[in-house]
């Protein structure tokens, strides 16, 4: 019994921080229509592609991505490599929340296995 208070305890701390952890990851509501207008106008395409395919000489894919909203708004706020930063002043939280939906919202790259053109290159 003296061993189960403590680790009883130690349970539910955990959880409690998980609990705050979700919360906090969770993405705001964005507007995916909005976001796809961003994505044009701010020139994520440019570096991104069209439809957030990415390039072996531009930017990383992005469609559909797995990130987080908080490591993307980071990402966005202060990226790597050869991005611009898109500080609040620039974007505004309601705009990248915007954008994350877009990118949420386009399809996953197809496996080259399922394009035709590129199955009878061999």
């Amino acid at each position: 019994m003296k061993l189960f208070v403590p680790v009883a305890a130690a349970i539910l701390a955990t959880c409690v921080a998980a609990a705050a952890f979700a919360q906090k990851a969770a993405a705001p509501t964005g507007d995916v229509k909005k976001g796809e207008a961003l994505f044009t106008s701010i020139g994520c395409w440019e570096c991104h592609g069209s439809q957030g395919q990415g390039g072996a000489l531009s930017g990383p894919k992005i469609a559909a991505t797995m990130l987080p909203y908080d490591a993307f708004l980071q990402q966005l706020r202060t990226p790597q490599n050869e991005m611009p930063p898109y500080e609040p002043k620039i974007l505004s939280d309601q705009d990248a929340a915007n954008l994350y939906a877009y990118i949420k919202s386009l399809p996953p790259a197809q496996a080259a296995s399922a394009i035709p053109e590129l199955k009878n290159l061999n």
